[in-house]
């Protein structure tokens, strides 16, 4: 499939999330993070919650992968887990809904969110080369390794090895997502043929940030 196809352009897309709880949570906050990405060569926007999507779509014209997080009782799954979610997603209008896809979601969900939305692009959070090549089997339109490291089944798995598999064995175009924290890292992943990176803790979550900076100076002190 020809690049040119797609919504959203080849390069970095920004997650600008924050959760409650955290310092940043406000969805006036993350417009203004939208506009600081927009403005600094962002191709698109991954955000979470329907009021953190609204507004972002009030202040960029950038493309936004949207999600919802809700943890539910006997549930793994937590990104957009659930046709409630997906719902909600489409109602925003926005271009992109990931869904987690990994092997504890169940399939026949999968298959029901083309059935029912066959206009909706969709993108699949995965954790393993397993669970991205099933994604692409179902028809997602795009594969992200963003669960790569926080599921039970990839605690061992090497992000750029599993990103280079899904990149040669894929149709649909991978998004490398998940710890790529770093310029180098995000130009690796571009050069190695990921079709967009994206970029979400090192560029909109200063608590985190911060922490890695503490981190060294107090190994010093």
């Amino acid at each position: 499939m020809a690049w040119r196809e797609h919504i959203v352009k080849r390069g970095l897309i920004v997650s600008c999330q924050a959760l409650p709880g955290e310092p940043l949570h406000s969805s006036f906050i993350m417009g203004r993070m939208a506009i600081a990405a927009a403005e600094s060569g962002a191709v698109g926007i991954r955000a979470n919650s329907v009021e953190d999507i609204e507004e972002i779509k009030k202040q960029v014209e950038l493309p936004i992968i949207g999600i919802i997080k809700k943890d539910y009782p006997g549930m793994q799954s937590f990104i957009t887990a659930t046709m409630t979610e997906v719902d909600a997603l489409v109602g925003t209008g926005v271009e992109i809904i990931a869904v987690q896809a990994t092997m504890d979601q169940d399939e026949a969900f999968l298959q029901s969110i083309f059935t029912k939305y066959p206009s909706q692009k969709f993108m699949a959070d995965i954790s393993t080369t397993e669970e991205g090549l099933r994604a692409d089997r179902l028809g997602f339109h795009y594969i992200g390794t963003t669960l790569i490291g926080y599921t039970p089944q990839s605690q061992h798995v090497e992000k750029f090895t599993v990103l280079e598999e899904l990149i040669k064995q894929c149709k649909k175009p991978v998004i490398a997502e998940g710890n790529f924290n770093t310029p180098e890292q995000a130009a690796k992943a571009i050069e190695m043929g990921a079709y967009c990176v994206v970029v979400g803790s090192a560029i909109t979550r200063p608590q985190i940030i911060t922490k890695w900076f503490s981190n060294a100076v107090n190994e010093i002190l």
